[in-house]
């Protein structure tokens, strides 16, 4: 038996978290208010374990790529134009991870030089470089397009709990308050996925092979 109580999570699902929430932009932002206390709110009025923080963009990085298959978190928009949310200037006590390390400020990539300011730029950057203009036909068709539903979803292990789909749910049909607060619960906190607008896969666009090296020089 599911938490909900009802049939919609018996519909097969690769994630039970999702790329973008609430949740995982408080955990991104814990170091800057309003974000830090709200982020207590969702804990039960506390931090979470030191481990488990936001910590290092190294670690995180490796957890929702590599070594976690729950852990499926976007970058936030915050990565490129908000310095401050690696620095805790407010000096929050986050506590101490199992090796001793003590959690404070965001570990930044060596190429940052740990120099916030330089990430940002560099990143913005990034964003802009011929390698991203060509694979982002591929973010669209997941998030916005073709593989956000049906078959090709499937096929591109695209698929998330049934909760976080536009119309997968009638709330007014829900008369069991528990389970309603419940249903409530998992849409405000843990994520919902975007309308579906393209029906038709991305159009990729014409970069040069020569730009492409160049770029993987530079970034060696």
């Amino acid at each position: 038996m599911n938490k909900f109580g009802f049939e919609l999570a018996e519909k097969p699902y690769f994630y039970g978290s999702h790329y973008s929430s609430a949740a995982s932009v408080l955990y991104f932002l814990v170091r800057v208010q309003p974000f830090s206390d709200l982020f207590r709110d969702l804990q039960g009025g506390k931090f979470d374990l030191p481990d488990r923080m936001f910590h290092s963009v190294g670690h995180s990085w490796l957890i929702s790529s590599e070594l976690s298959s729950s852990d499926v978190k976007e970058l936030i928009p915050e990565f490129y134009y908000l310095p401050d949310m690696f620095i805790n200037s407010q000096s929050f006590r986050f506590g101490e991870k199992q090796n001793g390390e003590i959690v404070n400020d965001v570990i930044l990539p060596p190429w940052a030089k740990g120099d916030p300011r330089l990430f940002v730029m560099l990143h913005r950057q990034a964003l802009e470089s011929d390698y991203v203009t060509l694979h982002l036909p591929e973010w669209l068709d997941l998030i916005f397009g073709y593989k956000q539903r049906g078959p090709s979803s499937v096929t591109a292990l695209n698929v998330f709990h049934p909760l976080t789909y536009e119309g997968n749910a009638d709330l007014d049909e829900i008369d069991d308050d528990i389970r309603l607060e419940a249903m409530l619960a998992q849409i405000r906190s843990y994520g919902q996925t975007p309308i579906q607008l393209f029906c038709k896969p991305h159009v990729h666009p014409s970069v040069s092979r020569a730009s492409l090296c160049l770029e993987s020089v530079g970034a060696g």
